[in-house]
């Protein structure tokens, strides 16, 4: 019983979905948000797009800066282009009112895929719910 409980926890850990080789233009950068384009063609942008920031780290923790806020979670992904987005621990500072400082953070758990192209994360909701546009932080 013991041999099979070694390769079986083993099998396990190899199945495990953590981020991939497939993954690593995400990791390294600091991301900024650009602009919100939801399903409906709403478009918003941030007034400092310092204000909103993801940094993804290759052992599938992720840091955010949302707004005055600050979060911690973690994110895998489980093939190509597919991101999902653990629990975040957030700090729950008042932040001044603003339809992006409620909505980005709400919406990270439904976030189900991404692509990077001409340098720019693009990270998309489930059900056509919308596209978040970031950059490469200076």
């Amino acid at each position: 019983m013991r041999l099979l409980a070694i390769p079986l926890a083993v099998l396990l850990g190899a199945c495990a979905q953590t981020p991939q080789q497939g993954e690593a233009g995400l990791v390294g950068l600091t991301w900024q948000l650009v602009s919100f384009k939801g399903g409906d063609g709403r478009v918003e942008t941030p007034v400092d797009k310092s204000q909103f920031q993801l940094q993804f780290n290759a052992n599938g923790t992720v840091f955010a800066r949302l707004d005055c806020n600050r979060g911690n979670g973690t994110w895998k992904s489980s093939g190509p282009n597919q991101i999902e987005f653990g629990p975040m621990a957030t700090t729950r500072a008042m932040c001044p009112p603003g339809w992006l400082q409620d909505h980005v953070p709400r919406q990270l758990a439904s976030i189900r895929s991404y692509v990077i192209r001409d340098g720019h994360l693009f990270l998309s909701l489930m059900a056509d719910g919308g596209t978040f546009e970031f950059e490469p932080a200076r």
